[in-house]
């Protein structure tokens, strides 16, 4: 990546770049603009990524294309019930000189793809815990540090539940996003059909490798904001918690417990991310409106009576804006 004489010269690389990234993308994966710019955000925040949605919308792939347009080292990890913590982080094997050496798992690339990752028990899944906040593992007793940048983006289907184990609420928290795939329109679907049918093969060109996603993500936590967007910010994510003397009546009604302070951070992450990819040198209210339903979906818990109304997240974060 080239020096820049300015923080504004480079956050208008940042902007270029990401057109040229989406338009790559394009290629391979028809429609889901939105699913691509969060993931895009997330990964230009050093933030983790949960997609949701049912079998056949492409989140492997998408995570695939991601991984080599961005020149990134990337491992899928299929999660079984049967998976053991030591299949995602390595283990230490006696060589044949006697000694015990540690061979690294599929964890130690830039990129992790966590396929349906509830469908394996908690104790698998917490091997990825260590991994998603402090970017580095520990077995026996030593510490191996992860490569730089490292994102786990994990894929959850909604619907088949049978023989699935819920993701605990600490794990969730761990992710910056959880984003939604929906089915493709009927003129995308065409394309689709179109595209993979044939024989063609789509040629990749590298826009950004890791050093370049660095420099970007430190020039992301680098954009001034202001005070107001802050306060709103948080006070957005305040709303969110059934305790809080100034909650609305909504969550009162509906929230069991609500967003803890990561959420706050995220949302302003977000927001200078979703700034600057805008064309925009500072975040405003609006940049995190756009950010508030990613974040806050996996974050507000309904208690029974949400449930039982058939009141979603997304309804309420929708009544909370």
């Amino acid at each position: 990546m080239p020096a820049y004489a300015t923080d504004i010269e480079a956050a208008n690389a940042l902007k270029e770049r990401y057109e040229t990234l989406r338009r790559s993308i394009a290629k391979v994966i028809v429609g889901q603009d939105d699913v691509v710019s969060k993931l895009i955000i997330s990964i230009l925040c050093n933030g983790h990524s949960l997609l949701v949605g049912v079998p056949g919308l492409a989140k492997t792939l998408l995570v695939k294309t991601v991984a080599d347009v961005l020149d990134l080292s990337f491992k899928r990890i299929q999660f079984t019930p049967d998976l053991m913590p030591s299949d995602i982080t390595g283990a230490e094997i006696l060589d044949e000189q006697r000694q015990f050496r540690f061979i690294k798992g599929p964890v130690f690339a830039n990129i992790i793809l966590a396929d349906e990752i509830n469908r394996t028990p908690p104790k698998t899944q917490a091997a990825l815990l260590e991994a998603m906040q402090e970017r580095n593992i520990t077995t026996g007793g030593t510490l191996y540090k992860l490569p730089a940048p490292f994102f786990v983006l994990a894929t959850q289907n909604p619907i088949e539940q049978e023989g699935t184990y819920p993701l605990p609420e600490a794990q969730l928290d761990r992710f910056m996003f959880q984003i939604m795939l929906d089915y493709p329109s009927f003129a995308e679907e065409v394309t689709i059909v179109r595209n993979t049918t044939g024989a063609q093969e789509v040629q990749h060109n590298k826009v950004m490798d890791g050093e370049t996603i660095l420099q970007f993500q430190d020039l992301v936590r680098r954009v001034p904001v202001p005070d107001n967007v802050l306060e709103y910010a948080v006070g957005l994510v305040h709303k969110t918690r059934p305790a809080n003397a100034n909650a609305p009546a909504a969550t009162t009604q509906y929230v069991s417990y609500g967003a803890g302070p990561r959420a706050s951070q995220y949302l302003v992450l977000g927001a200078k991310c979703h700034a600057l990819l805008q064309g925009k040198y500072s975040p405003d209210i609006e940049d995190v409106r756009a950010m508030a339903m990613p974040v806050l979906r996996h974050r507000v818990l309904r208690n029974y009576k949400a449930e039982a109304e058939g009141i979603t997240q997304e309804a309420l974060i929708k009544q909370l804006l």
